[in-house]
C-alpha cells in the first residue's frame, strides 16, 4: 500500500512506500500494467532500463509470480537510459545488472534488447550510433526526440540522473539524443540519453530509495541538481519513494 506524498513538494505524482520491497512491488504492480496498456495500443512496450540498487530491486521481482507470468514479454522493446565505458560482462555495467536481475530471467526476444555499446574507443560515434537508433525505431514527440513509453531513472546522491552529472556538458544538449556523459566517480566515462529524450516520454519514473538520497530529492525541489530538470512536456512524471528517503528529504535543510 503506497501513500500519497504530495506534502513533499516534488512535482508529479508521488508514491511513498514504508520499505525498498515495498517500493519494488508497487513499481512492478505499476509497470505491468503499463506495459500492457502500451501493448494494446501501440503493439509493443518501449522501456529504457537504468542501474542502481533500487531498480535491480524493482527488476527481480519483475522475474517473480505474477509477474513473470503474467507480462506480454515478447512485446517489450529495452533499451538503456545510459551506460559506463566498461565491457557489458563488468560487474559494473548497467547492462550486465539488468541482465542479470531482470532480462536471462524472461521472455523478451534478444534482438529487442539494445545496449549502449559503450566499451568501444569511440563514445562519440557510440553515442551517434545508439541515437540513431532510438531515433530510427521509436516514433517521435511533437519536439522531434524520440518517444519512449517507459524511462526509468535512478536518482543519484548528487542530483544526477542517468549518466547527467552536475556541471557537465551532457545536461545541455538539446538536438542530440545520446551523448558521451562524465560522472564524478569511477568509471568516469559514460553514455547517455539526454533531457530531450526523458522529457519525450510518455512516463518517466524515478525510483529512490535510502535516507542518503534526502538531500537530492530537495534539490529537484529547489532546483538545484539535474533531476529538476526532468520535467515530460507530454507525458507523467511517477516518484517511488521508500519511506527513509521521504523522511531524509523533510529532514534536509
Amino acid at each position: 500500500m503506497s501513500a500519497q506524498g504530495n506534502d513533499l513538494g516534488l512535482p508529479g505524482i508521488v508514491h511513498v512506500l514504508p520499505t525498498p520491497e515495498a517500493l519494488a512491488e508497487a513499481a512492478a504492480s505499476w509497470l505491468a500494467r503499463e506495459s500492457e496498456e502500451s501493448r494494446a495500443e501501440h503493439g509493443y512496450f518501449a522501456i529504457a532500463l537504468t542501474g542502481g540498487s533500487t531498480p535491480k530491486g524493482l527488476y527481480r521481482r519483475l522475474t517473480e509470480p505474477p509477474y513473470r507470468e503474467a507480462v506480454a514479454w515478447a512485446t517489450w522493446m529495452v533499451f538503456f537510459g545510459d551506460e559506463r565505458a566498461v565491457p557489458p560482462d563488468d560487474p559494473q555495467s548497467n547492462y550486465h545488472m539488468a541482465h542479470e536481475a531482470l532480462l536471462s530471467h524472461v521472455p523478451i526476444p534478444p534482438e529487442r534488447i539494445h545496449r549502449m555499446e559503450a566499451e568501444r574507443p569511440d563514445l562519440e560515434e557510440a553515442a551517434r550510433e545508439y541515437a540513431a537508433l532510438l531515433a530510427d525505431t521509436l516514433s517521435k514527440a511533437p519536439g522531434g526526440a524520440p518517444r519512449l513509453h517507459c524511462v526509468l531513472l535512478g536518482l543519484g546522491e548528487n542530483g544526477h540522473v542517468a549518466s547527467l552529472f552536475p556541471g557537465t556538458p551532457a545536461l545541455e544538449a538539446q538536438r542530440r539524443w545520446t551523448v558521451p556523459g562524465r560522472a564524478d566517480y569511477a568509471p568516469f566515462e559514460r553514455l547517455t540519453v539526454t533531457f530531450p529524450v526523458i522529457n519525450a516520454a510518455q512516463s518517466v519514473v524515478l525510483l529512490v530509495s535510502g535516507a542518503a538520497k534526502g538531500p537530492a530529492l530537495r534539490g529537484v525541489v529547489e532546483g538545484t541538481v539535474p533531476a529538476a530538470r526532468v520535467h515530460p512536456a507530454g507525458g507523467v512524471l511517477i516518484w517511488f519513494l521508500d519511506q527513509a528517503a521521504a523522511d531524509a528529504m523533510r529532514a534536509a535543510p
